[in-house]
């Protein structure tokens, strides 16, 4: 009987487990008898055989971050303000100053309490393309953000965040009502830094692309970065708001409140009081004008727009070239005299911020000379020129509608925008880029029916477009059919091949 033949010793031993998907293949055996359980192991070991999955943290995620430690006392000073605001002269003269001072003490301490539960339960981080945003204390809520959306990331800095060296971050996203997730506050350098991010994430280049912290926003006096364009002089921006309806108030209102007091005892404190808030509110407008555009700054770099401005509120802001939708150029009546103008920018994806406007990034010209108003204007829309718009009037019989504005109205095709314009005493030319053009419309009311016109509305993704008022309803339809051919053409142009 044979022997049985030798058997190859790698057939007897047992076989090698198979490594875990999760972990990398081992540059030396394991150890045969493991590590003990006190030290750690090594970064080639393997799980025992049935060890559960160790939990992987999505691609991009990041560890929950908090905003600012000085948050909320920057809140609860605020909300201070609110409630002192909130109260009426008639309450301070019920319950007298002490009291007055106590309900405002308190009110503000139960919001400053309210601020720092609401700090400690909010957090943001990424998570691959999206900002995650975490609030609320009963009722838990989380904004996602998606960064594709992302059109523009703002460094706002209110007065008492430059005092403190904060910043707040604005977000503004397709589609969006409002500003999205301010986060207020964070740190000057942390804010610039999380914004690059934000925008670098929100573009086509790879994450080991986002470029270094822009340390312009860390010194919110120095100029925006690119090539500069122009700056505005302080005093023409006060002069210019002098020369508003609401400064020529101030005379007519003193004069009243000190009629009254001459007049009789009849006024009380609280009736001056009241008088002079009134006063105030009249006058809100341009000196909040005045805030907001003080040392405005325009630069250029590559296809944007770099706008920094504010005194008590510091703004730094980009508007992408390709964004645009409408400039329109203003000229108040008591302006006219200086040759004074003033441009504004139609921007898609951008909200419509506060009732006032004040959070759209608009401003392209607070105030200037013509001449500088045209080199801007070519620095967005190239070839167009304010003085070479061919513009037409409508026929006469559009005075039965506008008795003294007829004249003035007036709309025509340039060779690259749309161009109208309207108003009386504010005189405005609004131009539109043909691609930028969504639709067109032409409509009719009860009366322009009864004279044979028609208004032709050429609408943009920003909103507003423009409008060349009573034309002739032949002329209407043919101008509608015109914009319509000529937007299609340049869209189709200005596709990447």
């Amino acid at each position: 009987m044979s022997e049985p033949a030798a058997r190859d010793p790698e057939e007897t031993r047992p076989p090698v487990p198979q490594p875990h998907p999760g972990w990398y293949p081992p540059a030396a055996p394991p150890h045969p008898g493991g590590y003990p359980p006190t030290a750690p192991p090594h970064p080639d070991w393997y799980p025992p055989a049935g060890a559960p999955t160790p939990p992987v943290p999505p691609h991009g995620a990041e560890r929950r971050q908090r905003l600012h430690p000085l948050s909320p006392a920057l809140h609860g000073a605020k909300s201070l303000v609110v409630v002192i605001a909130g109260l009426s002269w008639s309450t301070l003269s019920r319950v007298g100053v002490g009291w007055f001072v106590v309900l405002a003490v308190v009110l503000a301490l139960g919001a400053t309490v309210l601020a720092v539960v609401s700090w400690y339960n909010t957090g943001y981080h990424v998570v691959d393309r999206e900002l995650r945003v975490h609030e609320g204390l009963l009722w838990r809520r989380t904004r996602a953000i998606p960064l594709e959306r992302l059109q523009a990331v703002e460094v706002v800095r209110p007065l008492l965040a430059q005092l403190t060296g904060l910043a707040e971050l604005r977000l503004e996203v397709v589609g969006g009502g409002k500003t999205e997730a301010p986060l207020a506050y964070l740190s000057v350098a942390d804010a610039a830094a999380l914004r690059q991010r934000l925008l670098a994430l929100a573009g086509p280049q790879p994450e080991a692309a986002v470029p270094a912290p822009d340390t312009s926003l860390v010194r919110p006096e120095a100029a925006p970065p690119g090539q500069p364009l122009h700056t505005v002089r302080n005093t023409d921006l006060l002069l210019s708001q002098l020369l508003t309806p609401q400064a020529f108030m101030i005379p007519f209102g003193v004069a009243f409140v000190a009629t009254q007091f001459l007049s009789g005892d009849s006024w009380s404190f609280v009736a001056v009081a009241s008088t002079l808030t009134a006063m105030a509110g009249v006058l809100l407008q341009p000196i909040r004008r005045v805030l907001d555009d003080w040392n405005f700054q325009l630069a250029r770099a590559a296809d944007t727009l770099r706008i920094r401005n504010g005194l008590l509120e510091t703004r730094a802001q980009t508007v992408p070239l390709h964004r645009v939708q409408t400039v329109g150029a203003t000229w108040p009546l008591l302006w006219r005299a200086k040759g004074w103008l003033r441009l504004r920018l139609e921007v898609a994806g951008y909200s419509t911020g506060e009732a006032d406007g004040r959070n759209r990034p608009d401003q392209l010209l607070p105030v200037g000379r013509q001449p500088v108003a045209e080199a801007i204007l070519a620095e967005v829309l190239p070839g167009v020129r304010l003085d070479d718009l061919p513009l037409t009037a409508p026929p006469p019989r559009a005075r039965w509608l506008n008795p003294l504005g007829q004249p003035v109205l007036g709309a025509g095709l340039h060779e690259r925008v749309f161009a109208v314009r309207s108003g009386l005493l504010t005189r405005q030319v609004v131009v539109v880029p043909y691609a930028r053009i969504q639709s067109v419309r032409v409509v009719q009311g009860p009366v322009q029916r009864r004279l044979g016109l028609a208004t032709v509305h050429a609408d943009t993704a920003g909103g507003a477009g423009a409008a060349a008022r009573d034309r002739a309803v032949t002329e209407a339809w043919a101008l509608a059919a015109e914009l319509t051919a000529r937007a299609h053409q340049a869209r189709r142009a200005s596709r990447p091949r």
